[in-house]
This record gives C-alpha cells, sequence and structure tokens, in this order.
C-alpha cells in the first residue's frame, strides 16, 4: 500500500485538536481538506479511525493506537529533520507562535520585522488567542503569555517591555456630561466599556494605589471581546463610556487629546510578557534562532 504521509499528519492534526474547524486553526488548511484527508486514510486502511459528530470528533481504538504511533514517528522523523538542520549555516522552516492579541498587537510588532529580516528562510506563523494552550497539542513550538502558572517542565524568558500598566480613559466630550471619577469605586456610576472572553462575563478592572487593590466590575452599555479592541477604544472616542486597558492600546489617542486620562494615580503595572517553551533535549532551530533573537533584543 503507497504510504499517504499528508493524509497522516491530516489524521494527527485533527485527532490533537479534537475536531476539523479546531486543526485547521492550526494547520493553516481547510476543515474541508482535512476532512477529505482523513476519508482517504481511512478509505486506504479499510478502518474507520475517528468517531464524528456534530459537536465533537474523537478517535475509535484504532484510531487511538494509530494516533500513538504516529505521534511517535512524526517525533522522530522531526527530530532527523532538525539533527540536518544544525548543519546549516542559517537555519530553515516554519516557527509556530501561540500568542495572545495584545502580544501580537503591541509587541511582535517590534520584533518580527527585524526578525524575518536576519531570518529570511525561517517562516513564522502566528495564532493569536486568549487562552492559555499547552503548545505541543496546538502544533506551535513556543507560546507568548503574562504572569501563567506554566508547568515545571517550560522554559520562559521575557519577551517585550519589563513592565506594563492598565490604562483608563474616556473622551472629553464624555468626561464633560457626566463628570470625571475620582475612586475606582465611582466607576459603578458610569457608563464602562468591558471586555469578555467568547462571550462570557466582563472581565473585572483592578486598580492599585499604595498598596491597596480595588477590583470593580464594570458595566455599561458595551461589551466587547478581547479580539475586538480596536472597536473599544474607537467607541470610548466616540463617547461611548470609560474604557480600561493595556496603556499601550490607548497611547496614541491620549497623546492625540482624542482620550483623557482617568484615575491615573490608581493605574495598575504589571509585568510584561514572556516567551515559553519546552524543556527539551533539543530545542528546534528555528526556535532557537528566535530565542537567541529575543535575548539580544533591547526594549
Amino acid at each position: 500500500m503507497r504510504t499517504d504521509f499528508a493524509a497522516a499528519r491530516a489524521f494527527v492534526a485533527v485527532a490533537r485538536a479534537g475536531g476539523f474547524r479546531e486543526a485547521a486553526k492550526v494547520t493553516g488548511q481547510s476543515a474541508s481538506s482535512l476532512s477529505g484527508a482523513v476519508k482517504r486514510l481511512e478509505d486506504q486502511l479499510n478502518v474507520r479511525l475517528l468517531n464524528r459528530t456534530t459537536r465533537s470528533v474523537s478517535t475509535t481504538e484504532a484510531g487511538a493506537l494509530l494516533l500513538l504511533r504516529l505521534q511517535a514517528a512524526m517525533t522522530d522523523m522531526e527530530a532527523a529533520l532538525e539533527h540536518a538542520n544544525d548543519y546549516r549555516q542559517e537555519p530553515q522552516g516554519t516557527l509556530r507562535l501561540n500568542v495572545p492579541l495584545g502580544v501580537a498587537s503591541l509587541v511582535l510588532p517590534r520584533l518580527l520585522p527585524d526578525f524575518v529580516r536576519r531570518f529570511p528562510e525561517i517562516r513564522v506563523e502566528i495564532i493569536a488567542e486568549h487562552q492559555l494552550v499547552d503548545i505541543l497539542d496546538a502544533g506551535c513550538d513556543a507560546g507568548i503569555r503574562y504572569d501563567e502558572r506554566l508547568t515545571k517542565n517550560m522554559i520562559s524568558l521575557p519577551i517585550g517591555p519589563a513592565r506594563q500598566r492598565f490604562a483608563t480613559a474616556a473622551s472629553p466630550a464624555y468626561l464633560a456630561r457626566h463628570g470625571r471619577p475620582q475612586h475606582p469605586q465611582d466607576l459603578l456610576d458610569h457608563a464602562c466599556i468591558a471586555a469578555s472572553v467568547r462571550g462570557g462575563a466582563a472581565l473585572p478592572w483592578e486598580f492599585e494605589r499604595d498598596g491597596e487593590i480595588v477590583v470593580v466590575e464594570a458595566s455599561g452599555p458595551l461589551l466587547i471581546d478581547v479580539n475586538a479592541l480596536k472597536l473599544a477604544v474607537a467607541s470610548a472616542v466616540e463617547g461611548c463610556g470609560i474604557v480600561h486597558l493595556f496603556e499601550d492600546w490607548l497611547h496614541p489617542e491620549i497623546s492625540s487629546g482624542a482620550l483623557e486620562p482617568v484615575l491615573e494615580p490608581w493605574w495598575q503595572s504589571f509585568n510584561g510578557p514572556s516567551l515559553y517553551y519546552h524543556g527539551r533535549d533539543r530545542i528546534p532551530a528555528c526556535l532557537q534562532a528566535f530565542i537567541n533573537f529575543v535575548q539580544n533584543s533591547r526594549w
């Protein structure tokens, strides 16, 4: 039987991700092409590998056994290719990073242009999502997150600014109509433009001054997903309410006067993001190149 490596890789991606749409996000292929590849593999083997329902995908007993063997074989193959890559003067291949939207918008634009110019044979793929993920299960080489609890087999190093702040602001027109809050608790009487994750509850706003921490359950006419924060900023500029985001998100509008700072003495600072990856014996050449680049970068 002719070996169909593309179909085998598609099966592994779908089984790891737990669905065709989820695997499509990781691999960059369409869900329909992945479905066709898996079906082709099942036809070749004459055995069903996946149980499919309208809500989920899971491996059959045969599929689970095949997945274990294929993952081991692919790990060996990737290690062999990486070993060969070590003999190149410049690394070549794909670097997949899983990052939150804030990092994709505020940190990576200051790093990636120089990196891709320095390593033209590395293709960088960025997957942006809010929640912390298992980078290996997600098919990524490394991730970037803020102060997340990582497992003991993870290595992390700072990337980007060492410290950042949350900032709170509103348009001059809004403040003229509704007044300026003097304490975080005053926000309960204001229209707040809150953020949420995938349609969940509004994320709380946290403030700190002289060791006192105040958490506010912000509410108002707008609840916007964390993946659409530009809309939150634009809405604040138009006078819809008070916004509370990373200072870097609001800096251009504050500098131009479109937004005015609110409660600035209470703005809470926090550690900047970290690059994290598994502490394996052999780090892929593309990832090692990025690690070295980050360590030598000045922010």
